[in-house]
């Protein structure tokens, strides 16, 4: 059985282990933020998804990641879903994400109704495309 819930500290580790984009002060933050869902299968964690508020007023889906024995197989899909009923559910209208360019990520989203509006070279690297979608 599938479930998606917030992550409490005992994903802390876990996610520390692979999370690599994210300090343990900020990890520690965006859990007790109620920041984090966690995916599950029979009890297993599967996946994550992460975000944040960009401008103090908008959600930003910072992190999604799958376990790669389960990718292609509709989780992705249902924590976007559940993160977006949670946004709307909350009064947000709005929604952002970014993925850089090389990466299949940009058409998943696309998927989802995200539109490419915007993109900055982070630090000198490739190139990162802002999508945003009204909800």
């Amino acid at each position: 059985m599938m479930i998606v819930r917030s992550a409490n500290h005992k994903d802390l580790d876990f996610l520390l282990e692979m999370d690599k984009h994210i300090s343990y002060e900020s990890l520690q933050e965006a859990i007790e933020g109620g920041r984090i869902y966690i995916l599950e299968e029979e009890n297993q964690r599967i996946g994550w998804l992460r975000y944040n508020l960009f401008w103090d007023n908008t959600p930003f889906l910072n992190m999604l990641f799958i376990l790669k024995d389960f990718r292609k197989k509709g989780y992705g899909r249902t924590l976007v879903e559940y993160w977006e009923t949670q946004m709307k559910n909350r009064g947000y209208t709005v929604g952002l994400t970014s993925t850089l360019v090389h990466e299949d990520a940009i058409h998943f989203y696309m998927q989802f109704g995200y539109q490419p509006v915007g993109g900055f070279h982070p630090n000198e690297e490739e190139y990162e495309i802002i999508l945003k979608k009204v909800f």
